[in-house]
């Protein structure tokens, strides 16, 4: 939603993350070919020792595509950029929200 300021539209800011906090991360990709491992080999490295009790993954309805989501201890933006870049540098990434 934009809101009016100084008699033009301002984009709101986006919610302020107070770190260090648990924060899911879900990522898409095609199953099969080692998507799930890539994936958390790319986590481990990002978030060591995070929970991998809380991985869960789902498969598309024709199961095409899965997707995997993870709670890690986020500790800033710049270890979330990393993992964000990393993950899609894997090849086998299609999406991460």
């Amino acid at each position: 939603m934009q809101e009016w300021q100084d008699g033009g539209m301002k984009e709101p800011e986006a919610p302020k993350i107070e770190f260090p906090c648990d924060y899911p991360i879900k990522v898409l990709g095609r199953s099969g070919d080692g998507f799930e491992s890539a994936v958390l080999s790319v986590v481990e490295r990002h978030a060591a020792g995070f929970d991998k009790s809380t991985v869960s993954v789902k498969a598309s309805s024709k199961g095409n595509f899965s997707s995997l989501t993870v709670v890690i201890t986020a500790t800033g933006r710049d270890q979330l950029e990393a993992l964000h870049r990393d993950l899609l540098a894997t090849g086998q990434v299609n999406m991460v929200i």
